[in-house]
């Protein structure tokens, strides 16, 4: 034993590598089966499958021009950055766009914009920007509400999310006068920060379930009345990622933590079905909706990926029937967001954001609906331009995930389902998020917000508008073919939306119903 050591010791440090290389390849001919490509040429096919995995990596940062990666280009994320940074977002010597591109958006300005008169709020605060419907004003919930900002955080869950990634973004809408959708995953402690919330929920009925996995009305309420800072409850029928599919939270991911939250047992896997247990058809929705605003005082509203409309059709119709429904509707993008999904439903299914909602919102309009909902979207929207033809096509609050998560130093490393994000925003690894700074984090995504609002009121302004609210179809214009002709969005998508009832910014400022730190 001793010569082996001696001999071993004696041998040049490139002789360790070989031995390590032929040990590998007898390893790699003999023992495994798993791999052919390592089987047939050993060590060269270790180098490829590294290769092949960082491979993103390499196209992000050397391969890929300035607009041409998904499903955020370097150009977006780069704006997100410098704007929750308070950096300059500004690019100079002309656009590097091709601005004949199918579907490029063109927001026509005035001859002569919009000019702010000396006691006008955004004198004070050029960031103020709130929605111009109050949520649940028609249906005369007890506690309606105006969230204090056209641009809020999507829902996304703690669980999905990491703990520091929800806290620094609670923070954030705080510091805002945003809200912040919870996500399907229950109101955590990250959750209570001070920020306005939407409480979400979806077919697992987490935070408001039995313990055998049904709806709990009176959980529901207790919730409520425990939070003051809940200010609406969304259903979840649909997401953009995977709509009608369900999932398995695996025991071994619950934590104690998640248990308490979710209000589920520790080492057990929980079921999120495709379709709810507390409703089976749209009588039962609208039923279940009234029940929750009754019993809360709150508004109460339905998230959806839109497909087919046939259902949508039955709930409008019933709405018109007996004056009832959701306070808001939320259209997601078929294009996907943060929730991790097969391929086929990410890419396949369900309508992209622009073709979904022009959809619904042409539908509610034939029957007279659209004033009395506060419609939401949520679709990659979170540039100025995109929600101008946002608002234009009827949108009144947009929510931003990615972006979002962009501003809190997401990097879109696009392995979110992997529980390995490098900036610790996607995930649950102590060590990874510990490189999350809470303020600082919180600040940014506050700064990405109110650089946002101020570049869309600029954007509104140059239009001859005082709110966003006052785009009309006819504002817009996008590439509607390869012949490099455009068109406005009324000619595209057939209808013009309603107008929506405004006087001033001044007026909403002293809004009893204002969310966010103006309330």
């Amino acid at each position: 034993m001793e010569s082996v050591l001696q001999t071993l010791g004696a041998l040049p440090w490139w002789a360790y590598i070989l031995l390590f290389l032929a040990l590998l390849a007898f390893r790699d001919i003999f023992l495994q089966r798993a791999h052919t490509i390592t089987h047939n040429f050993p060590i060269v096919g270790h180098l490829r499958y590294w290769l092949e995995s960082i491979g993103p990596e390499m196209r992000q940062y050397f391969v890929a021009n300035n607009r041409e990666e998904l499903p955020f280009n370097r150009i977006e994320r780069g704006w997100i950055y410098a704007s929750a940074k308070k950096e300059n977002n500004y690019e100079g010597f002309g656009t590097d766009r091709d601005i004949y591109a199918h579907q490029h958006i063109f927001v026509k300005n005035a001859m002569i914009g919009y000019q702010l008169p000396s006691n006008h709020i955004n004198q004070k605060d050029p960031y103020f920007l709130p929605c111009a419907k109050v949520i649940g004003a028609y249906n005369k919930r007890k506690k309606p509400f105006r969230p204090a900002s056209v641009i809020n955080v999507s829902a996304m869950s703690f669980g999905s999310l990491s703990a520091a990634a929800v806290e620094s973004m609670n923070h954030g809408v705080r510091l805002s006068g945003a809200y912040h959708n919870t996500g399907e995953g229950g109101l955590s402690p990250y959750h209570k920060k001070g920020g306005d919330v939407v409480f979400h929920f979806g077919t697992g009925y987490f935070g408001v379930r039995t313990p055998d996995g049904n709806f709990s009305l009176e959980k529901m309420k207790q919730l409520v009345a425990e939070n003051p800072s809940i200010k609406a409850i969304e259903i979840k029928l649909s997401q953009g990622a995977k709509p009608g599919k369900g999932g398995v939270l695996p025991g071994a991911k619950i934590t104690k933590e998640i248990a308490e939250i979710r209000h589920v047992e520790m080492g057990k896997d929980v079921l999120s079905p495709a379709t709810h247990k507390a409703f089976r058809n749209i009588p039962e929705l609208l039923q279940l909706i009234e029940s929750i605003a009754e019993a809360t005082g709150l508004p109460v509203g339905i998230k959806g990926a839109i497909g087919k409309l046939d259902q949508w059709q039955e709930l409008a119709d019933l709405m018109k029937e007996t004056g009832k429904g959701p306070d808001f509707i939320t259209v997601d993008g078929g294009e996907g967001g943060t929730g991790a999904a097969p391929p086929s439903f990410a890419d396949h299914v369900s309508l992209p954001w622009t073709y979904g909602f022009s959809s619904l919102y042409r539908l509610f309009l034939e029957r007279g609906l659209t004033e009395r909902i506060v419609f939401i979207g949520s679709g990659k929207l979170g540039f100025p331009a995109k929600a101008a033809m946002a608002f234009a096509m009827g949108v009144d609050v947009i929510n931003v995930a990615r972006e979002a998560m962009m501003s809190i130093g997401c990097i879109q490393a696009q392995i979110c389902h992997t529980n390995r994000c490098p900036a610790g925003v996607a995930t649950q690894s102590k060590w990874l998020q510990s490189g999350i700074n809470v303020p600082l984090k919180s600040e940014r995504l506050a700064q990405y917000f109110k650089s946002f609002r101020k570049e869309f009121l600029e954007i509104t302004h140059a239009a001859g508008y005082e709110h966003p609210c006052q785009f009309t179809m006819e504002d817009i214009q996008v590439n509607v073919d390869d012949d490099y002709l455009s068109s406005d969005l009324k000619s595209v998508y057939g209808y013009q939306k309603t107008a929506v009832p405004f006087t001033s910014l001044n007026e909403l400022y002293n809004c009893i119903h204002l969310g966010g730190k103006h309330q």
